[in-house]
């Protein structure tokens, strides 16, 4: 299992996702599920992914093989004309993969399942987000829906929901993010740091900073520590149920 979390913020796009991955509670690993592609000044794009890590992995692979191979193995992630027309081109890559490899190449096999998030900005055309599934469509993040969750989703959404801002800054929305992450990380052990998370500035057109939480980083455990206490000090304000006697 894994977890991650694009915001659209109107600064913005913020990116964050954890590096676990077990087959099982004797073989867990550590992968990165965060992936950019860029033409600085043209195009900007990242991607995270969730479900099974071959899929996951070869999806990656054949993205980036093909942006950069010659010609005649087009399409190329770089060169569509849209972030709509990207999104279209990363779901026809994952339905093509997980059909190859599952049963009989006709049907989307849950065993192969992944899920992904797409953001990024080409040209002019303003910054997007997508959610991608494994049957190759997608939705689109809006004013009503300004964020998406893949993997382990249930733990860390309510503080979301609870607390999101589009006009928050990129130092709270990352404060956000890691107390959603921590909420997860505690609640289920498939999910665990290292984190990774890359802030996107809207129209820059360019990869943004990409940051890697460690187990030991001081700001996430003072996040942790501080959220367990703040709930505390919340649940003993709250007036208790009054009993009949």
């Amino acid at each position: 299992m894994t977890y991650c979390v694009g915001l659209r913020l109107n600064a913005g796009l913020l990116f964050m996702s954890d590096t676990r991955t077990n087959a099982g509670l004797d073989n867990i690993s550590t992968f990165r599920k965060m992936h950019s592609w860029c033409v600085p000044g043209k195009v900007a794009i990242t991607m995270m992914t969730a479900g099974n890590l071959a899929t996951t992995q070869s999806v990656v692979s054949l993205l980036d093989e093909r942006s950069k191979a010659p010609e005649e193995r087009a399409p190329s992630i770089l060169e569509q004309p849209s972030m709509f027309q990207v999104a279209r081109l990363v779901g026809q890559t994952l339905r093509e993969v997980i059909a190859a490899n599952a049963q009989a190449g006709q049907r989307a096999d849950s065993a192969f399942n992944a899920t992904i998030i797409l953001g990024g900005q080409i040209g002019d055309g303003g910054q997007r987000l997508f959610l991608i599934y494994p049957e190759g469509n997608f939705i689109e993040a809006s004013a009503d829906t300004p964020f998406f969750q893949i993997g382990e989703t249930k733990y860390g959404r309510p503080i979301l929901i609870r607390a999101f801002d589009p006009d928050m800054s990129f130092a709270d929305a990352i404060k956000l993010l890691m107390v959603s992450f921590d909420s997860t990380i505690k609640a289920n052990l498939s999910v665990g740091l290292p984190l990774d998370f890359e802030i996107y500035r809207r129209d820059s057109l360019k990869n943004g900073e990409i940051h890697r939480v460690e187990k030991d980083d001081p700001y996430f455990q003072t996040i942790s520590e501080g959220w367990g206490d703040a709930l505390k000090l919340a649940f003993d304000s709250l007036p208790p149920y009054q009993l009949d006697e």
